[in-house]
């Protein structure tokens, strides 16, 4: 009841100009004392462990940098087996599985389609025969998205949309959640397969940026569509691009050969450790 009641509510406001003024607060610049407390306060609140943040805590302003804070090289080891794929993000394990009819879950009774996520039905197809995964980031995790392979960007899209909340309630209750919410599309070839990488914006969280294109970014003055690269090339690792709070990632393989790690819904996941092979 709880929840239907905050996605009802939240269906009467302007769900992007208000994750605009939040990003705007969390950047607001803050004397040096209570940039510091409001951080602490924050990590404290969410058992943020400051042995795994690259700089000095007093290198931060205030929230908003905070959220995009990079990490030791060593605080999360990559899986270099050629035939791995890593998670390219913290974050806890939604669902998963093999595409039926071109079809993949939201959540229990809750379906939606490769072409309406994509927004493109020739990419659909090429997808319709693997697999996906989907990986909820929240407020406690790393918000930087990294590449889960090596190989080349071929292409992106920007796909403007609302920015309902990816958490349980908005996975519940809203129809088509990742479908309607903002979205950027980062398509991947690779030897073990073309990927496709959605980063999905959220309430608060409307600000995505991409590390390949520094003209691409979401809720903001970027025009939408498509972009074709002649083919930049990228370690697994490599960053991909930022959420400049919390959101998820959902991840497409075209492979129809990819298997899945034994992997649980809830399960945490961390950056660079391996949830899919192809042997």
């Amino acid at each position: 009841m709880k929840d239907s009641l905050l996605i009802g509510t939240l269906g009467l406001l302007p769900k992007n100009a208000l994750s605009r003024m939040v990003g705007a607060l969390a950047h607001a610049p803050l004397p040096s004392s209570l940039g510091q407390l409001s951080i602490r306060a924050f990590a404290r609140m969410y058992k943020i462990s400051f042995d795994e943040i690259a700089e000095p805590l007093e290198n931060y302003k205030n929230l908003g940098d905070f959220f995009v804070r990079r990490l030791k090289p060593e605080a999360r080891p990559i899986d270099d087996r050629p035939e791995s794929v890593v998670s390219p993000s913290d974050g806890h394990v939604l669902n998963f599985g093999r595409f039926e009819d071109g079809c993949f879950l939201q959540a229990k009774g809750r379906n939606y389609t490769i072409s309406s996520l994509l927004q493109d039905e020739a990419a659909a197809e090429r997808f319709a025969e693997g697999s996906w995964l989907t990986i909820y980031l929240s407020p406690q995790d790393y918000h930087r998205v990294h590449h889960p392979v090596e190989g080349q960007i071929k292409a992106a899209r920007y796909i403007p949309g609302q920015l309902w909340p990816v958490n349980r309630a908005g996975v519940q209750h809203v129809d088509g959640l990742f479908c309607v919410n903002e979205r950027v599309v980062t398509y991947v070839d690779s030897p073990l397969g073309e990927l496709a990488i959605v980063m999905v914006g959220a309430t608060s969280v409307g600000h995505i940026t991409m590390a390949y294109d520094s003209e691409l970014e979401s809720n903001r003055s970027s025009e939408p569509g498509d972009r074709v690269y002649e083919g930049i090339p990228v370690a697994r690792g490599d960053e991909l691009g930022v959420f400049h709070l919390g959101s998820t990632v959902i991840l497409l393989f075209a492979n129809p050969q990819m298997k899945l790690e034994a992997l649980e819904e809830g399960q945490a996941v961390r950056m660079g450790q391996r949830i899919a092979f192809c042997a």
